[in-house]
Parts: structure tokens; C-alpha cells; sequence
């Protein structure tokens, strides 16, 4: 479902957005672990209120348009959904954390996966089951 209650969101500052959540899921991994909540802020800022709400996605536009590297425009609802599952991921990953299971890692390299795609082929996989989900429901 296409949102248009929302402005569009420039394609190279999500792949930037995904950048980021690489960089923070990498150094997590390499014990750094203390940043992951910084993923849950940015997944309910961008997922739940808006990306044109955080402060980090506006940076990244406001640099990428200066620059003349903003790229085309996409639609904000599959990147909304995409950022609730990573507001959903890093929660589940800080809750293990700091309860004192291994199992973080899981989210975090799901994420580090993921957000690889995004920043390196502008490949969201959520976008593309969200996509996938209402074809599939439109033709029931």
C-alpha cells in the first residue's frame, strides 16, 4: 500500500540510513555492542513518526541534495515498514544483550545483512516482502 499521507524519501539518503545501520550492526558485533540502541531510536523515529522526523535522515538529504547526489524519489511506506523491523530487530537485540544471552548476534547480523543490501545495491529486502505481501493479499 502506497503512502501518500507522507512525503517521498530520497533513495540515496535511505542507502545512507542503511550505511549507517551497517557501520553501528558491524561495530556491534566487534563488541561495540552499547550503540544497537541507537538503531531503536532511529527505527521508531523513521518507522513510527517519519523520516522526514530524524535528524540523521535529514542530515543525509540535506548533504546528498547540496552534493547533487539526492537521487530519485520512493514512496515512504515501504521504508517506513522496513524501519518498524528495525526498530523491532535492535530492541530484540538490546533485550538479549543486556539480559545476558549470546543470541544477540542474531538480530544484529540479520541487520548487518540487510542493511548491507540497502547501502550496497539499494536492495531493500523489506521493501520487497512488504511489496510481495500485498500482491499476494490483493489476489485472494
Amino acid at each position: 500500500m502506497l503512502r501518500f499521507d507522507l512525503p517521498p524519501v530520497l533513495a540515496n539518503a535511505a542507502r545512507a540510513d542503511g550505511l549507517l545501520t551497517f557501520l553501528i550492526a558491524a561495530l556491534a558485533l566487534l563488541n561495540v555492542v552499547w550503540l544497537v540502541p541507537l538503531l531503536i531510536v532511529q527505527g521508531f523515529v523513521r518507522g513510527f513518526i517519519g523520516h522526514q522526523r530524524c535528524p540523521s535522515h535529514r542530515l543525509f538529504a540535506l548533504l546528498l541534495q547540496k552534493a547533487g547526489f539526492a537521487g530519485k524519489k520512493e514512496n515512504a511506506g515501504a521504508k517506513m515498514f522496513a524501519s518498524k523491523l528495525l526498530f523491532i530487530a535492535s530492541s530484540m537485540a538490546s533485550v538479549l544483550y543486556f539480559a545476558g544471552s549470546g543470541m544477540w548476534v542474531v538480530p544484529v547480523s540479520v541487520l548487518l545483512v540487510f542493511s548491507f543490501l540497502e547501502w550496497a545495491f539499494s536492495f531493500c529486502v523489506a521493501c520487497w516482502a512488504r511489496t510481495a505481501w500485498y500482491r499476494l493479499r490483493s489476489q485472494g
